[in-house]
């Protein structure tokens, strides 16, 4: 591992002043992304700035009805969270999906949003990869991609989003606020992960030397009637080949709103935006569930050794809206 600087920063401004000096260090969370990159010299920081006792670990009611959460609150805590639990199910259920108890207890909201990929090729610094070291190539399409990306990807990069927690953020809606040199501002979480395109290196929108300081879930009264399903090749402590996170709002058996949004199957958490123009204003039926699923997949492009996904993803989606169509109905 390089030898680096370490700093624990007194605020949030000072915190953003120590990486605005130094564009070659790095926040510190929890460091269960971070560190281990470091061991495997993928990343390589200068400094290191620890953000860990800044006071941004609560997790508040907003005067709407929703919810802000601090970056620095813990992935226990945040799925402990009574709030959390009663409003938006879903999010506690993607979190409690995610690593195992003693990394949830030292990850971090804003950490989590942003940890890198797990792809192999990634990870491993002998081999080329576009988003560790640009026009240097993506072997994964040619090489091992079963569990990567079926939507949204380029010739450029073909890896998957590993979060849970995003996820299950991305279908209520969440806004990430962040602080830079210039001040406070905000990125609703839809923007805040780039497209792949031809710069797969560019993961966000966050200004250079931003520190994210909170995400902020808006009041969304279907997401008290939701759920994250989380598929894996084994029972505990793995990422996903396929996630969903669906709330579905229904009255007299017609969905009067759905909100899904799909993981690990494109390089950020993916809104299933064509799928919910089907669902909303149709029947809360199995065969509605399906078509949506079918209307969101309709843009994926499979490599060979991953189309098991779309069959994975379309069971899914019906699964799970068919489990809260039921209850629903009780």
């Amino acid at each position: 591992m390089r030898e680096f600087d370490y700093r624990r920063a007194d605020d949030v401004q000072g915190a953003v002043a120590l990486l605005d000096a130094d564009p070659d260090a790095r926040y510190l969370g929890g460091g269960t992304n971070l560190v281990d990159l470091m061991k495997t010299g993928v990343e390589r920081p200068a400094r290191l700035v620890d953000v860990r006792q800044l006071p941004l670990d609560r997790i508040e009611s907003t005067g709407d009805g929703g919810l802000r959460i601090g970056a620095t609150v813990t992935n226990s805590d945040l799925a402990a969270h009574p709030e959390v639990r009663r409003r938006y199910p879903a999010l506690t259920q993607a979190v409690l999906a995610g690593a195992s108890g003693q990394l949830r207890n030292m990850a971090t909201v804003g950490g989590n949003l942003l940890q890198r990929t797990r792809c192999g090729y990634f990870a491993d610094v002998t081999k080329p990869c576009n988003k560790r070291l640009p026009g240097s190539g993506c072997p994964a399409v040619e090489g091992k991609h079963h569990n990567h990306a079926v939507l949204g990807a380029s010739e450029h990069c073909v890896a998957v989003h590993p979060s849970d927690m995003g996820v299950a953020l991305t279908a209520f809606d969440a806004v990430v606020s962040y602080q830079t040199a210039d001040g406070p501002s905000e990125l609703p979480l839809a923007d805040f992960y780039l497209p792949v395109g031809d710069t797969p290196h560019r993961e966000t929108a966050l200004p250079q030397g931003a520190l994210i300081t909170g995400v902020t879930l808006p009041p969304v009264p279907s997401a008290a009637h939701s759920r994250y399903r989380k598929v894996r090749e084994r029972a505990s402590y793995a990422f996903a080949i396929g996630s969903l996170a669906a709330a579905l709002d229904i009255s007299n058996g017609v969905v009067r709103e759905a909100r899904l949004a799909f993981g690990a199957v494109a390089s950020r958490p993916w809104r299933a935006h064509a799928a919910e123009r089907v669902l909303n204003g149709a029947p809360a039926s199995a065969d509605y569930f399906a078509a949506a699923a079918d209307a969101e997949l309709a843009a994926a492009r499979p490599l060979p050794g991953n189309a098991y996904k779309m069959t994975l993803m379309r069971n899914l989606v019906v699964a799970v809206l068919s489990e809260l169509a039921e209850e629903a109905a009780r």
